[in-house]
């Protein structure tokens, strides 16, 4: 056959049959997957979500709360083959739960979002480290706005946040929040709230608005994101330690015997007589330090947002790109980490069908809030199917700053961002008024 087009069409005709299926594999699969795991494996199981009350004053250290998501660390579960393609489950950890913080016309209250069968687990870990807090289950406050956000009634604006630089390099996280001790003084007491300042804005809201703040936390491993092996990359690179040779194949180390007449490894001699280590300065033995410690401690997949949602017939607040962006400030570094806010998630666009997009936008936006699921999707499915349907990407290993929402924090971090408030001084947060005690060991029963 002379003719290529022929030529093709003659393959075609006679072995469809091997054809056919490598070029439908790539799209059944995604459409598969999508099934198997959002109406089999996502359905089946039943959130609930916990109301948190504090005591008007908590004199623990915040190395309680930290604690608290090193115990909650242990809820990783990876799934095996069959979990995965039988059953639906997500190649990392396919269990997650979001911590939330709530403004309900302005009263500010504490949520945790988990499944039912955690109950027992996280209220003996809350209760371990907080005894005086009381938890009590709540209806889901996303279920009491119309599903169709934005409408005539209501409207929102929305954004997630993302870290600024490179995962491994970690923000300021609540050690450097202590004042230096003075006299006789507790050290507790000098201690500083950055969240005071968050409470404060969001219990200033009108009565007719809606503030949400929402951080979803998945538990990892070095196998799921390599931070362990990174780090201790960035940590060689920061103390400018000379990279180790590759071995050899043994016939050029046999060669290089043979020309040399060294054994095989043999140093050479080093004209420095002062370790790369020493020559550090403050800053930068500073942030080896800092990535060490951020990869010795338990490390989680994460994602943040606010929605805040507002009646369409009252001027539009102006809290909405403030409020968040100003308490995560707090936690930021110029030569370490930070918080910044993902510019395709904000809720404002200016070119190319606005109104439209925009709308798109924020429907979907308050959509994965209320499914508590991240905003980035596998590639393989943007566009395939519909925005309010696609699956989270928590099966996608996080490469640095860029890929969108998905940030990596260690226990600390979380502790730091997300914690209960020292000293309740705003009226409209409810705390527990009277401490509860347990019956007396002698009383008849």
């Amino acid at each position: 056959m002379q003719d290529p087009v022929l030529f093709l069409l003659f393959i075609i005709s006679r072995f469809w049959w091997i054809i056919l299926p490598i070029v439908l594999f790539f799209p059944l699969k995604v459409l598969y997957f999508h099934w198997v795991r959002w109406d089999v494996w996502y359905k089946k199981h039943k959130w609930i979500l916990l109301e948190v009350k504090t005591p008007k004053e908590i004199l623990k250290p915040f190395k309680a709360m930290e604690n608290v998501f090193n115990m909650l660390w242990g809820f990783y579960d990876g799934a095996n083959w069959r979990e995965r393609w039988c059953e639906g489950e997500l190649p990392t950890t396919p269990y997650w739960f979001s911590c939330e913080i709530v403004s309900l016309g302005g009263k500010v209250h504490f949520y945790f979002r988990i499944l039912e069968e955690w109950r027992n687990t996280i209220e003996s870990a809350f209760y371990s480290q907080f005894p005086d807090i009381e938890i009590s289950l709540a209806e889901d406050y996303t279920q009491k706005i119309p599903q169709d956000v934005p409408n005539k009634e209501w409207d929102l604006y929305a954004e997630d946040y993302t870290q600024m630089r490179d995962y491994l390099y970690p923000i300021k996280t609540y050690p450097t929040f202590f004042e230096p001790q003075g006299e006789r003084i507790a050290q507790e007491e000098k201690r500083i709230d950055a969240m005071d300042s968050l409470l404060e804005g969001l219990s200033k809201i009108r009565s007719d608005e809606r503030f949400w703040v929402q951080i979803v936390v998945n538990p990892i491993t070095n196998k799921d994101i390599p931070f362990i092996t990174r780090g201790k990359a960035l940590i060689d690179k920061l103390a400018n330690r000379p990279e180790k040779p590759k071995p050899k194949p043994m016939l050029l180390e046999a060669a290089d015997i043979l020309v040399s007449g060294e054994p095989p490894g043999g140093l050479k001699e080093s004209k420095e007589f002062i370790p790369p280590e020493m020559k550090l300065t403050p800053g930068e033995r500073e942030m080896l330090m800092a990535v060490s410690n951020k990869i010795s401690k338990f490390n989680f997949k994460v994602w943040m947002r606010m929605v805040h949602l507002y009646k369409r017939d009252l001027p539009a607040p102006r809290l909405s790109t403030k409020l968040v962006r100003n308490y995560l400030n707090q936690f930021n570094t110029q030569d370490m980490n930070g918080f910044v806010y993902w510019g395709a998630t904000r809720t404002r666009i200016h070119y190319f069908l606005p109104k439209r997009r925009l709308y798109f936008r924020k429907r979907r936006l308050f959509r994965l809030y209320c499914q508590r699921l991240p905003s980035t999707f596998p590639r393989s499915m943007e566009g395939k199917l519909p925005l309010y349907r696609r699956l989270p990407i928590l099966e996608i290993g996080y490469k640095g700053p860029g890929i969108g929402g998905i940030m990596v924090l260690n226990s600390e971090e979380l502790a730091t961002i997300f914690h209960f408030p020292s000293k309740v001084i705003i009226p409209s947060i409810p705390y527990v008024e009277a401490k509860k005690g347990g019956p007396p060991p002698a009383l008849p029963t």
